[in-house]
């Protein structure tokens, strides 16, 4: 009987690995904002950046999963074919709105209210996938939005940061609307598809969405310094694809809520990087702010865990 707990413990046991690779990943994505205000520092365009994380994220990409998945992609229906379409529309409104809040509110409010996207899932899935919302996800919904509303609104005569912090928040709070969609729209698509194959046609999609606007829109592509260039390439490959990529891996290890949760140290580390590089301090209120946020996610995350039914 105690030789087989002994065993069944060491099986279950989760290697060194997973905690350096989750680590790993967490420092990935918190550079995400710190690249982007560096190529904005540069003069390069929030769209072009935008458009620049997802084509080279996706043509990274395309020889790995042509060489793995051409027969899954090509057994695609249309119907799974319109769903990554949309999903990419989203992700693309996703980023073009979270980056251009770079350029008007600090990187620890944008980067904490984007992140606030469980809140919105869990709200997303009661109007579309009828799901049912436990006493703590609703607790968390609601302070939730009492953080937001200490961010957005800070007490009469505080010093703001950034050239329009009401439009940064109301930018990053769309931000992590839209990608709350498209986190539920792949959930659906994601029991049909590899995961490869699905990042890679959403990304794609989210790319051309990007590109069209940038030329529509009449944005230079060329012209740029080196270093600008630099800072675009290092945001597709380290949050994007290093930083992303080490999350799927260690939902081997842990479960998808405890990753979600431990994404949340995102702001922490991008707010400590934003100090010493751009000299950024936050103010009381919107750490205040930032913190109910944070706790509201965690609030969320653990009620939404507890609410599902046991494999």
């Amino acid at each position: 009987m105690s030789n087989s707990k002994i065993s069944t413990a060491s099986s279950v046991r989760t290697p060194l690995q997973a905690y350096v690779v989750i680590a790993m990943g967490v420092l990935a994505v918190s550079l995400a904002a710190i690249f982007i205000r560096l190529a904005q520092n540069e003069g390069i365009p929030s769209l072009f950046i935008a458009a620049a994380r997802m084509t080279i994220a996706s043509l990274v990409l395309t020889p790995f999963t042509l060489r793995r998945h051409s027969q899954e992609i090509r057994n695609l229906h249309r119907p799974e074919l319109i769903l990554a379409g949309v999903s990419g529309i989203f992700l693309a409104a996703h980023f073009a709105t979270w980056i251009l809040s770079l350029e008007y509110t600090s990187v620890l409010i944008s980067v904490v209210l984007v992140n606030s996207n469980p809140l919105w899932v869990a709200v997303l899935e009661v109007f579309f996938l009828r799901a049912q919302l436990g006493r703590w996800v609703i607790i968390g919904l609601l302070i939730g939005i009492v953080g937001s509303i200490i961010v957005a609104i800070p007490p009469t005569g505080a010093v703001e940061s950034g050239s329009n912090p009401l439009l940064g928040v109301f930018l990053a709070i769309s931000g992590a609307i839209t990608v709350a969609v498209y986190f539920v729209i792949g959930r659906k698509l994601r029991g049909k598809l590899s995961l490869l194959p699905y990042i890679w046609m959403v990304y794609g999609c989210s790319a051309i969405v990007l590109l069209g606007v940038v030329f529509f829109a009449r944005i230079p592509i060329v012209g740029y310094s080196i270093e600008g260039y630099f800072y675009l390439v290092a945001m597709a490959l380290v949050p994007q694809l290093i930083g992303h990529s080490s999350f799927n891996y260690v939902l081997k290890y842990f479960p998808a809520t405890y990753v979600g949760i431990a994404v949340q140290l995102e702001p922490a580390f991008s707010a400590i990087i934003a100090f010493f590089l751009f000299q950024e301090i936050p103010l009381p209120f919107q750490i205040l702010g930032s913190a109910v946020i944070l706790a509201g996610v965690v609030l969320a995350s653990l009620g939404q865990a507890r609410s599902q039914p046991s494999s």
